[in-house]
């Protein structure tokens, strides 16, 4: 899908994780943890695990005959920028809400490589992530973030979010939920 990013048109791709661009994913892992980040946004825990694992997770994750008991029917996919094949971001788009999502997570979660903040990926791959959503029946989407999260918080906003409710969370942290009509 081509979109405008900051002032250049530019194609970005929704890819599947494969084991193929496992070299890539643990580049673009270890760019978050180079800068102090151990949760990777939209990466369905690949902060936390082996890739290989994670792959499983995340296959196992978008059929609902194989989804773990714990989680939800979710969709996840490496943002690509076509003009040098790189990963830019993550995107993780859940079919549904359980309790926990419901109250915290929401159904997308995205998140941008370090060195590519600030140059309008953020809003691309959530209206990418919008339009997916779209595609397999969802009318509304509900996304979080922490208060302190300016950033984030701007482009939910920009992309069509009304702000429902802000709740602090076991970790002292002020959450915001949004809801996007789409």
């Amino acid at each position: 899908m081509s979109r405008i990013v900051g002032e250049v048109m530019e194609t970005l791709l929704l890819k599947k994780p494969t084991l193929e661009i496992k070299n890539d994913a643990l580049d673009y892992k270890d760019e978050h943890l180079q800068n102090g980040e151990t949760e990777l946004h939209g990466g369905a825990l690949l902060g936390s695990l082996q890739y290989e694992e994670w792959l499983k997770l995340t296959l196992d994750n978008a059929d609902e005959k194989t989804v773990h008991s714990d989680w939800v029917v979710s969709s996840t996919f490496f943002v690509i920028r076509e003009s040098d094949n790189q990963i830019i971001g993550m995107v993780d788009i859940r079919h549904n809400l359980n309790d926990f999502l419901a109250s915290y997570g929401g159904h997308i979660g995205y998140g941008v490589r370090p060195s590519e903040r600030r140059k309008g990926y953020a809003t691309a791959i959530l209206k990418m992530a919008l339009d997916y959503s779209k595609s397999i029946g969802l009318k509304r989407v509900m996304l979080a973030c922490n208060k302190d999260n300016e950033a984030s918080r701007k482009t939910i906003i920009k992309c069509g979010g009304i702000q429902e409710r802000e709740f602090v969370h076991t970790d002292g942290k002020t959450i915001q939920i949004y809801w996007i009509n789409i």
